[in-house]
C-alpha cells in the first residue's frame, strides 16, 4: 500500500513515531511499549535519529526489525544535517535494500550550539531539495514530510512558511504530518491555509499526549508550540504526577475526538516517546480511532 492509501481508507488511520533508545533497558522497554500499541493496528512506523545522524545505524535497525516482528510498513526519518547528497544516497540505497517502505524528509534543526542550519560541502539547504532527489532517484519510497501549524520557528511568516511547505509538495512528498500542537483550531487553519494554497495531499495532525508538566514545557519551548494556558493551570493544580498525567490524556482524548469529528481528519500520527501507556488510554477512549477488529 502506498503512504497516501493509508489516508483514503473509510476510518482515520493511526501512526506511531519511536525513536533509537541509548541503553539496553531502554531498548527493552520501547519493544515492550511497541507490543502494546500494536494491538491498534497502527498503518506504519516511523523512527527518528540523532542530532546530525548520530543514530542513523540504529535507526536502520529498529525500523528492520519493526518490520520483521509486526509486518507493517516502516518509515525511516531523513535529514539533511551533517550529510552531504552521496551519504544521503548512502543511506536511502541502504533503507530500498532493507525494504523500508517509506522515508519522513526533513531538512532537520542546526546542531547544537548553533543558531543557523548551516549545509556541509555537498549537502542540501531545504528539505525541498531532499524530497526531490528521494523521488526523482528512490520513487519506491512513499515521502512524508513535516507541517508547522503555528508556523516553523525559522519561518519569517505563514505566508513563506507555507510556500515552503508547498515546494516541498510539488517536489513529490505524499503526506505532511505536522509538528505536535495543542489548540485543535491552529490546525484547522492551517489546513484552509494548504487548501487555499493549492496542497492536496493528506494533511495529518501529529499528537504528543501530555504526562508531565515540566516536561511539555521543555518539548513546547524548544519547537514553539503553544500551551493553552487553562490546560497550563489545570497540569499547575498538583505536583502529583498521576494528577497530570490524568489532566494531559484526558485533553489529549479530547484533542483526538473533536479532529475525528468535527475536523475530519484522515489520520492522526502519534508521538509515542517510546512509551504505551497515554497513548493506549487516548485511542481506547477515541472510538473513531480503534480498529474494526483487532489483529
Amino acid at each position: 500500500m502506498s503512504l497516501s492509501d493509508h489516508y483514503r481508507q473509510p476510518r482515520p488511520c493511526i501512526s506511531f513515531e519511536v525513536f533509537p533508545p541509548r541503553t539496553e533497558a531502554a531498548t527493552q522497554s520501547m519493544w515492550e511499549s511497541v507490543a502494546e500499541l500494536d494491538r491498534f493496528s497502527p498503518a506504519f512506523y516511523t523512527c527518528t535519529y540523532g542530532a546530525g545522524g548520530s543514530t542513523q545505524t540504529a535507526t536502520l535497525e529498529i525500523v528492520t526489525e519493526l518490520r520483521s516482528r509486526f509486518g507493517r510498513p516502516v518509515a525511516s526519518h531523513l535529514t539533511c544535517v551533517g550529510s552531504s547528497q552521496t551519504e544521503l544516497r548512502s543511506y536511502l540505497s541502504e533503507a530500498a535494500r532493507r525494504g523500508i517502505d517509506y522515508i519522513v524528509a526533513l531538512r532537520g534543526d542546526p546542531p547544537r550550539g548553533s543558531t543557523e542550519f548551516q549545509a556541509v560541502p555537498g549537502g542540501f539547504t531545504h528539505a525541498n531539495q531532499l524530497v526531490s532527489l528521494i523521488h526523482q532517484e528512490y520513487p519506491q519510497f512513499g515521502i512524508a514530510v513535516a507541517g508547522y501549524p503555528e508556523v516553523h520557528q525559522e519561518a519569517t511568516d505563514m505566508a513563506s512558511d507555507l510556500r515552503y511547505l508547498k515546494q516541498k509538495i510539488e517536489c513529490g512528498a505524499d503526506v505532511v504530518i505536522t509538528q505536535l500542537f495543542y489548540v485543535n483550531d491552529d490546525f484547522y487553519r492551517f489546513r484552509e491555509r494548504c487548501e487555499a494554497a493549492g496542497i492536496r495531499v493528506p494533511i495529518v495532525p501529529g499528537l504528543l499526549p501530555i504526562t508531565n508538566l515540566a516536561q511539555i514545557e521543555r518539548i513546547t519551548s524548544l519547537c514553539k508550540a503553544r500551551l493553552p494556558e487553562a490546560l497550563v493551570q489545570q497540569l499547575r493544580a498538583s505536583d502529583d504526577p498521576a494528577w497530570q498525567y490524568e489532566v494531559g490524556v484526558r485533553y489529549a482524548q479530547q484533542q483526538a475526538a473533536d479532529l475525528c469529528t468535527r475536523g475530519g481528519v484522515p489520520g492522526v500520527h502519534f508521538y509515542v516517546l517510546n512509551k504505551s501507556r497515554a497513548t493506549s488510554d487516548v485511542l481506547e477512549a477515541t472510538e473513531q480511532l480503534q480498529p474494526m477488529a483487532r489483529d
